[in-house]
């Protein structure tokens, strides 16, 4: 399973986060550094050593892992709390197959677990720490939801438009045209639909706009983006009953209007347009 590491400041502690589609891997390392940034392996080792902590990960591991070792696991519970018991990341996850504990060495290395026995640790390690390391951690998963849903639309909008092209491919585009002459065909298209929408071209947007980056549809709303989708199947299915172009804006740009009046007053549009906008602050 490929993860993803990313980071949150927790009271000016940055702790790393190995994520997935599925799971969410805290760094104990990390969290360990809050205490006492050179005795990390230590702190960790220290807890590990604590029953309460070794029948906590062996609640976990039965619930979560199938392959987990339930003999090796009542070894160290019989030992937890002996003055010469000592417990390691590493020997946890090699003598039980437990999954809820990763070690991994190199630089960017240190131990991790998922987020119920992050969570565990941290409130070993500060009461007051675990809540500020829960709030950041939720905080950073809603912006990952609206970053999502605001991903979503735009994949919807390029969909369309493969679905508009292939139309105009299929209808509009006569055999043996060049390249360029094809290109400058799709195009044009385009530009109906920017045309009926935001009322100028492509390359109009362009010059009024030299300091920025990307295209006209860049820097449309979550309102606008809708339509355009609407327009978008509207277009291709007004090619396949042979309307000439000339034909199709005036229609597009009246539903254009039409639509946008609706989508500015929805509230549900209102409140999807301010989560896609923080998530470009």
């Amino acid at each position: 399973m490929k993860k993803h590491t990313k980071k949150i400041e927790v009271k000016g502690t940055l702790i790393r986060l190995q994520s997935s589609t599925r799971e969410d891997y805290i760094s104990l390392t990390d969290i360990a550094r809050f205490k006492d940034s050179k005795r990390t392996d230590y702190i960790i080792q220290n807890w590990l050593r604590n029953r309460n902590t070794i029948e906590f990960l062996g609640i976990w591991e039965r619930l979560n892992n199938p392959d987990f070792n339930p003999i090796e696991f009542e070894g160290f519970r019989n030992k937890a709390g002996l003055n010469s018991f000592v417990l390691t990341p590493k020997q946890w996850i090699e003598k039980t197959n437990a999954i809820g504990i990763i070690s991994k060495s190199g630089r960017y290395g240190g131990t991790y677990a998922h987020k119920d026995i992050a969570f565990e640790f941290a409130s070993w390690i500060s009461v007051e720490f675990k809540l500020y390391l829960i709030k950041e951690f939720q905080r950073l998963k809603e912006k990952e939801q609206k970053q999502l849903g605001w991903d979503i639309k735009r994949q919807l909008t390029k969909i369309n438009y493969r679905i508009h092209t292939d139309a105009i491919k299929e209808n509009l585009i006569p055999e043996h045209l060049s390249k360029q002459q094809i290109n400058f065909i799709y195009a044009n298209e385009a530009d109906v639909l920017n045309m009926a929408l935001f009322g100028k071209t492509a390359k109009q947007w362009r010059e009024e706009n030299p300091d920025k980056k990307g295209n006209i549809r860049d820097y449309a709303n979550v309102a606008q983006l809708v339509c355009l989708a609407n327009l978008e199947n509207l277009n291709a299915v007004f090619i396949e009953e042979g309307y000439s172009q000339p034909v199709r804006l005036e229609k597009l740009n009246q539903i254009a209007i039409q639509q946008m009046k609706i989508l500015v007053e929805d509230s549900s549009i209102r409140k999807l347009k301010k989560s896609g906008e923080d998530n470009y602050e």
